[in-house]
């Protein structure tokens, strides 16, 4: 297992910059950069960025130096690369996720206010939170685990009116639709050993909404409670969830 750096030379805010990765694990990476005393707030999904005048610390620190070509081939021979467009975040991808049916597939959790492609996603899921700042958890029987509402796509919906139908039926809330906002997606790639069930759908777009009651009460299905949370108990609820950090990543953001 090994660090990589290449020599700052991407400018942006005023400086240049370097990418920094690992060939093998992203948890070697996020201790490294916590040995090195690097912010968060620098993860990109796949790398850190990190300013020119942190790159003779993080060579001293370790960091083999190497070509920016040699970055993006060793990401993508790792199978750690995460792919998204200019303006996007990277949050996290996630390798081999098992799902009730079987299937697998490596996820990107990225976000974006972009919208994802219309005929290529399958599902939507939605943030709600409250005036007092309490999210809106559903508990799902088939994957046994709290989550915010969501599911797939029905024949001649939007996205966003997946989101609201999904809300409605899995929580009694009714969203207008214009208080959703897209906040990021995951994007799915099957693995070879899986028959993926939804066809060519690859993306599930991540809405937030904020509505102006005091946890109003909830009516969801018989079995299937729904609640409203804080922040901290949402997080602690859905802390061994694969998706995790886009929920840890639209929970702490403004």
């Amino acid at each position: 297992m090994t660090i990589w750096i290449d020599p700052p030379a991407w400018p942006a805010h005023g400086r240049l910059w370097s990418h920094l990765i690992s060939d093998t694990a992203i948890e070697e990476l996020h201790a490294f950069a916590e040995r090195a005393g690097l912010p968060r707030r620098g993860f990109e999904g796949d790398h850190y960025d990190i300013p020119q005048e942190r790159y003779s610390q993080a060579v001293a620190l370790g960091a083999h130096e190497t070509s920016p070509s040699n970055i993006v081939r060793m990401l993508q021979d790792s199978g750690l690369r995460l792919r998204k467009r200019k303006g996007e975040k990277g949050i996290a991808r996630v390798l081999g996720v098992g799902f009730p049916d079987n299937s697998r597939a490596d996820i990107d959790l990225v976000r974006s206010a972009l919208p994802t492609p219309d005929t290529a996603t399958f599902a939507a899921t939605v943030y709600v939170r409250e005036r007092s700042g309490h999210w809106l958890a559903v508990w799902s029987p088939r994957r046994q685990e709290w989550s915010a509402p969501g599911g797939w796509r029905e024949s001649g919906e939007s996205p966003e009116q997946t989101a609201i139908r999904e809300c409605l039926e899995e929580s009694g809330i009714a969203l207008p639709a214009g208080v959703l906002r897209q906040v990021g997606y995951e994007r799915f790639y099957p693995l070879a050993d899986t028959t993926w069930p939804i066809g060519d759908g690859r993306f599930l777009a991540v809405y937030r909404a904020d509505i102006t009651l005091d946890r109003p009460t909830l009516n969801g299905p018989d079995g299937e409670p729904s609640r409203w949370m804080s922040s901290a108990d949402f997080l602690a609820a859905v802390a061994d969830s694969w998706w995790f950090p886009m929920a840890e990543t639209v929970v702490t953001s403004a």
